[in-house]
């Protein structure tokens, strides 16, 4: 695909999810890693639901800045996140309401953030970690992520919102929407004692799909 239909992309997501109430105001940006190692990247306090394609920011493989705005200011989240995520191709990081909301929550587990509710939860964004607070473009998030190792495809930034990697742009959306919708359904279903998928469940996910879950990972690795 061409680096002006990937710029018309980024910009079609991008008012989707704004329009869906998924990020608001000025909040969330995306990424796409191009063939030459640099980025596309949403401009610094740029909506998502009126991106002007030319004015996209396009950097270079080290991150300096080549042609449009001035770029978000969370490049370190998403150059940590595509440092140790290999098959990371584009990154989505929004505000949406119930993500945030979970991350608020007392009982919380960092290295799942959700337990094992739906399919295509597992199958789309995979387990869910939860780190620390940073303040918005506080480089040390960058740390916190490299502390992960790779593991997760989606985390959520605690009392911020989620940053989600996909092989694809279209991939890493949709995985950003699943994440928001199973926020939605823990909060909706918390304290009322719901049915999760099982153990068995899970394994068979991981088996007929090919799963790479960190908790299974773990797992496959304890005798190492």
């Amino acid at each position: 695909m061409s680096e002006a239909r990937l710029r018309e992309e980024i910009c079609r997501h991008g008012r989707s999810l704004f329009e869906r109430g998924l990020t608001p105001g000025s909040s969330g940006n995306i990424s796409l890693r191009l063939g030459d190692g640099g980025w596309l990247v949403t401009p610094t306090n740029a909506s998502l639901g009126f991106l002007d394609p030319a004015r996209i920011s396009r950097l270079d493989a080290e991150g300096r800045l080549l042609s449009g705005d001035k770029p978000t200011k969370e490049i370190p989240l998403h150059t940590a996140l595509y440092d140790t995520r290999g098959s990371a191709r584009a990154i989505v990081h929004l505000h949406s309401t119930h993500a945030v909301a979970l991350t608020m929550l007392p009982e919380i587990d960092p290295r799942a953030a959700l337990p094992p509710m739906t399919p295509y939860y597992l199958m789309r964004a995979g387990e869910t970690a939860l780190v620390p607070y940073y303040r918005p473009g506080d480089p040390d998030v960058a740390d916190a992520i490299r502390g992960l190792a790779g593991k997760y495809s989606s985390v959520l930034l605690a009392n911020h919102g989620p940053v989600v990697a996909g092989d694809s742009l279209e991939a890493a959306v949709f995985a950003t929407e699943e994440l928001e919708e199973t926020a939605k359904l823990y909060l909706l279903l918390r304290n009322l004692n719901p049915r999760f998928l099982s153990p068995a469940q899970v394994a068979d996910l991981v088996k007929t799909f090919g799963l790479d879950l960190p908790s299974h990972h773990d797992h496959d690795h304890d005798g190492d």
